[in-house]
């Protein structure tokens, strides 16, 4: 393609609303154009780049037994009700009535219409397991889009879901999934942790978050660096024995003892006051989930993970309660515990013994008490993991201390289980002839946000560095100088690298030399070939890979085999092998 003819065009200034490397170079390169809030056109080159990540996928999905198919964007409200997502779903989901007054949906994922189709066309237990997948439009309506192409309010989602016929079958495809999820992100140029995820509102029994690790993410993880362990923060867990000093040799006392701790009404300064260890303290906090009031008990020096509290109340999110909600509620800020608490939801961590003694809020201002006892002294409703981890925080594998990381989330993989199937009535005939719920896996990649995080992974000061897999072009031409001669061999340089099918983009443009080396920084195609007079005089044209700094002269008679020859090296250093 000629640059001179190109859709689109380049922008020296740095965007005022870029917010990410990724933005301001896609703006400024002229691939993408915001339509709206969180709504973006890809112009040409990027839609390229976008085709080739798409191909990257269906060449994995296939690989992975999966059938490419395609569902609507628009679906009736009646399956969401099914499934129960209707009602549970906040205003992120557009609904809208079509002109018969029939309640509608736009998609936001496709759990429910798969699901549909799975009791439609699955009857028997010979037709498991059986995999599906594609690659369509999905819109929400975030309340704060960011970041470009990583947080938007329509993409394009490549998504793929497994029916089994029990959770062994699932247990054993679900890694085909994650491996394949490794792969497409390698074949991008886009290094991914794979991490341990929450299962959010898609429900089901556990999750995998594909995660690419820089500082400007939204996603913040804790990774091991001694065994490996990863998991996002919202799900990630800690050792909680570790450090905990042992119960003192005497008896758990009777009862507790109410003490005076004037003006101490943090875990920090009564434990100073009273010469406690902090692990040795119970923290006390209160939050609505919905309507309902749940207080929350846990070591003092833990925090709360609002995300795991907020899973194991079924809300998607849970808010602290205000100052005046806990008068109303006859709690005591800074000195509240579940001792002699009624009428509320106690929620415990399982930090908390019940074969040792804490001192806790004595719910009057002014006291604590010392020698409460779990179970005995207060009773709790549930006890779970709701503790947060933190930088430091010891490891739940190996006790090292974690380390907390940003990172954008490209993709994420999901055990449903019977989370859709048995409220949607997706059933088959086992082998004994009993009816039984399908299982069902899940597995989403973002196509944009994938595309973001290339550019993220792949750039300098001076523009984008294409990984020669998903990049628009993989030769850009530039012909510089006035003569005849240097316009001539350009012109059928271009003519024979189109003959040979090599993809090139040609900046035959009326520009100073500047102008068009820095354009091919920005837009950043792999190979840049100059032919000039100073080329020609030194024997052909100048050949330069984009990620590196200097570059050779190859005679033009021998330029289509040398730069095939770069492009396969170049593709076979990016694509993983066999066991990746």
């Amino acid at each position: 393609m000629r640059m001179s003819q190109r859709f689109g065009r380049t922008l020296r200034e740095k965007p005022a609303e870029a917010e990410m490397p990724s933005h301001e170079l896609l703006l400024r390169a002229g691939m993408i154009s915001k339509l709206a809030a969180g709504i973006y056109s890809y112009l040409p080159l990027a839609w390229r780049a976008i085709k080739k990540i798409e191909d990257i996928m269906r060449k994995e999905m296939d690989a992975a037994g999966a059938q490419e198919m395609n569902m609507p964007v628009v679906h009736p409200s009646d399956i969401w009700e099914e499934s129960g997502r209707f009602y549970q779903v906040g205003p992120e989901m557009v609904r809208f009535k079509d002109r018969s007054g029939r309640d509608m949906v736009l998609a936001m994922t496709h759990e429910e219409p798969v699901t549909d189709l799975a009791r439609r066309f699955i009857d028997s237990h010979k037709q498991l397991p059986v995999v599906v997948y594609h690659i369509q439009t999905k819109f929400r309506d975030e309340p704060r889009s960011r970041g470009g192409l990583v947080r938007v309010r329509e993409f394009v989602m490549k998504d793929a879901y497994s029916f089994h016929a029990d959770e062994k079958s699932l247990d054993e495809y679900y890694p085909v999934q994650c491996r394949a999820y490794r792969r497409i992100c390698q074949s991008c140029g886009v290094p991914v942790v794979q991490v341990q995820g929450d299962v959010g509102m898609m429900g089901g029994t556990g999750a995998h978050e594909f995660t690419y690790i820089t500082d400007v993410g939204e996603d913040t993880v804790l990774l091991c660096p001694k065994c490996g362990y990863a998991a996002n923060r919202e799900a990630a867990c800690l050792d909680k024995n570790l450090g905990v000093p042992e119960p003192a040799e005497e008896e758990i006392p009777s009862q507790p003892t109410k003490v005076a701790t004037p003006g101490r009404d943090t875990i920090a300064s009564v434990c100073e006051f009273l010469g406690k260890d902090p692990k040795t303290s119970i923290k006390t906090m209160v939050y609505f989930a919905g309507e309902e009031p749940v207080m929350v008990v846990l070591r003092g020096d833990l925090d709360v993970n609002e995300k795991k509290l907020a899973n194991l109340r079924k809300v998607e999110k849970v808010r602290l309660a205000e100052p005046e909600e806990l008068k109303s509620l006859g709690l005591e800020q800074g000195y509240m515990s579940p001792v002699g608490v009624q009428g509320i939801f106690v929620v415990a961590d399982d930090s908390l013994s019940t074969e040792r003694a804490y001192v806790a809020g004595a719910n009057e201002h002014g006291y604590h008490l010392v020698g409460v006892v779990p179970g005995r002294d207060f009773r709790y409703d549930v006890m779970a993991d709701i503790a947060a981890a933190r930088e430091g925080d010891p490891c739940p594998v190996c006790g090292d201390g974690l380390t907390v990381k940003r990172g954008i989330e490209v993709g994420n993989t999901f055990k449903l289980g019977t989370r859709y199937s048995v409220p949607m009535k997706a059933m088959y005939q086992d082998e004994k002839g009993e009816m039984k719920p399908l299982v069902m896996g899940c597995y989403g990649m973002g196509v944009g946000r994938l595309l973001a995080c290339v550019v993220e992974a792949n750039h300098d000061e001076k523009g984008i560095i294409w990984p020669m897999t998903v990049a628009p072009y993989h030769v850009h031409l530039v012909a510089l100088g006035t003569s005849e001669e240097a316009r001539n061999a350009a012109e059928s340089v271009y003519e024979r690298l189109l003959a040979e099918g090599i993809e090139v983009l040609y900046d035959d443009r009326d520009e100073s030399a500047g102008v068009k080396f820095n354009d091919a920084d920005l837009l950043g195609m792999p190979i840049r070939v100059t032919v000039s007079e100073r080329s020609l005089k030194r024997g052909g044209a100048e050949v330069k890979l984009r990620r590196l700094p200097d570059g050779e002269i190859v005679a033009l008679d021998e330029l289509p085999e040398r730069l095939k020859s770069i492009i396969r090296s170049e593709i076979e250093r990016i694509l993983p092998g066999e066991e990746s």
